[in-house]
């Protein structure tokens, strides 16, 4: 086996597009010390890739830095959904219901449709949900529909809401209760592969537009004009100047900027294993008991996995680095789930559990209120807020929506600053990877690999090809080979194994999934960045 340098680049790989451990190294000697950007944006998340992405494709110079890693944040913790804005219908935010169906269409039909497709739905109709229940969701789902024709998504895209028979509904759900069950309602929604990996498709179409990607890249202080920071591996400080900054840190951007005032909200997910539930040809909402506009969401994974949430709870205090999940919400999910299904999930069942924090933008008094509102009330409505010394912040939001929360603040910066660039191209952009079905349906490549790496899923089952060790599964039972675990470092700019396991991939979601894999990550890292 051998995991040495490939000269060459990989025939299905977009020129300048690879993130290396060296490529980092050098261009942080480039920019730290160095001449100014055009932009500076600090965070990469979805908003902070998508930030770097903008910029770089009008013809900007660009760095962008994280502390951590690509997706370290808040993007790695959504629901793996590309929401089309039907929960804010409902709450009258018809702009960012039409904002989202609108971004959705944008990743399925021309950036990413890769990455994200059509997920299908199922609400059964348990004894639990009364008829006006029923019917308020069938019309929420026959207004979704109307954004979906507003945003002008195909129908081939995302098909139309149905109503569903108790036979169906059990053919299609066969884990519901079938007593009592009246039938059910069939929606469609948008559904990401994974969100870690869109940052990285992200982070890498940047770069080959000539952005500077640097993790592991610390901003110790903002200015106007640059920032001061430190590379985390090595301990070294100094300054990157910049025309204009970008504060893209989520629920950290507070941290960075005075006056900045986030609330975050904490949405957790159990992780299943799909043997528990039996076949899953769709996914669930399941109606919380009470409410009139919560679900509980069941989505099958291709590796083996279901997801079960989410929670929207508010968090106080300072904000972690990997939010922990309380015992609450592993117990709330469990008794929704206790309420439709007919298979009895217990709380030893639970084989991992993952939180989120939502970078909520605060505008109640500073001093608070009694009518401060719950953070599930809080409009998703993105803000682009300017510092007294120019920082430009972009917050609120969700990851539906990040392309447009990209734009704005870079129209923002290119205006306050004079920086001569023209509008944004990306809605017509394709990331890494992406290509038409017809294409991606003829490459010759396992399908798992094309809905993860479209276009270069030919490029990562050669590596296996060529060394039969790296078609090996990297854990028994899990999907994922050492050949993804090779392409990360090569291509995609890991360089430990938090990187390959947390992100990357997403064994590490299941801690003794995460255990067992450690050795052969750090067995591709030692051959891999030892040979460099």
């Amino acid at each position: 086996m051998s995991f040495g340098n490939d000269p060459d680049v990989p025939a299905h790989t977009a020129p300048g597009t690879s993130l290396t451990a060296a490529r980092r190294a050098r261009e942080l000697a480039l920019t730290v010390g160095g001449p100014a950007v055009d932009v500076l944006v600090v965070g990469l998340g979805a908003t902070g890739a998508g930030a770097a992405l903008d910029a770089a494709a009008r013809g900007l110079s660009v760095a962008a830095i994280d502390a951590h890693d690509l997706a370290f944040g808040t993007s790695r913790w959504s629901s793996k959904l590309v929401h089309g804005g039907l929960r804010y219908l409902a709450s009258a935010q018809f702009d960012v219901a039409h904002e989202s169906a609108v971004e959705r269409g944008v990743l399925m039909e021309r950036t990413a449709p890769h990455l994200v497709g059509a997920q299908p739905f199922v609400l059964p109709l348990t004894p639990l949900v009364s008829r006006g229940q029923a019917a308020l969701a069938w019309a929420g789902f026959r207004a979704g529909d109307g954004l979906r024709l507003a945003a002008r998504t195909a129908r081939a895209t995302l098909p139309m809401p149905r109503r569903l028979s108790a036979v169906e509904t059990r053919h299609l759900a066969p884990a519901v209760r079938g007593t009592g069950l009246r039938g059910g309602l069939l929606s469609w929604d948008g559904r990401l592969t994974d969100d870690a990996r869109l940052v990285t498709a992200l982070a890498r179409t940047a770069a080959g537009r000539g952005a500077r990607v640097l993790t592991r890249v610390r901003a110790l202080e903002l200015t106007g004009s640059g920032a001061r920071v430190r590379d985390e591996l090595t301990g070294e400080e100094g300054e990157i100047r910049a025309r204009a900054v970008i504060n893209a840190s989520g629920v950290w951007a507070g941290g960075l900027v005075d006056g900045i005032r986030i609330r975050p909200s904490r949405g957790t997910h159990l992780v299943l294993r799909s043997g528990l539930l039996g076949p899953l040809p769709a996914g669930l909402h399941i109606p919380v008991p009470g409410e009139t506009n919560r679900f509980v969401l069941v989505l099958p994974q291709d590796d083996g996995r279901v997801y079960v949430g989410l929670t929207d709870e508010p968090v106080e205090g300072g904000v972690p680095d990997v939010p922990e999940v309380p015992e609450s919400d592993v117990g709330f999910l469990l008794d929704v789930l206790a309420s439709a299904l007919d298979v009895p999930i217990r709380r030893d069942d639970v084989a991992g559990a993952f939180a989120g924090l939502r970078p909520l933008l605060d505008t109640t008094p500073a001093t608070g209120s009694a009518s401060t509102p719950r953070t599930a009330d809080i409009s998703r409505r993105h803000a682009v807020l300017t510092s007294p010394d120019g920082v430009i912040t972009v917050v609120g939001g969700k990851l539906t929506t990040y392309r447009r929360m990209a734009e704005d603040a870079v129209d923002t910066a290119v205006a306050a600053h004079g920086l001569g660039a023209g509008p944004s191209p990306t809605a017509a952009l394709p990331l890494v990877g992406a290509a038409s079905p017809r294409i991606l349906a003829a490459l010759r490549a396992p399908h798992r690999l094309i809905r993860r790496y479209g276009t270069e899923a030919p490029a990562v089952h050669a590596l296996g090809a060529r060394d039969p060790l790296l078609r090996e599964p990297v854990l028994e039972g899990h999907p994922v080979t050492r050949a993804e675990l090779l392409w990360a470092v090569r291509q995609e700019g890991a360089l430990d194994e938090s990187d390959l396991l947390d992100r990357r991939t997403r064994i590490g979601l299941v801690p003794s999934d995460r255990t067992t894999a450690l050795e052969a990550a750090r067995e591709v890292l030692g051959e891999t960045l030892g040979s460099r």
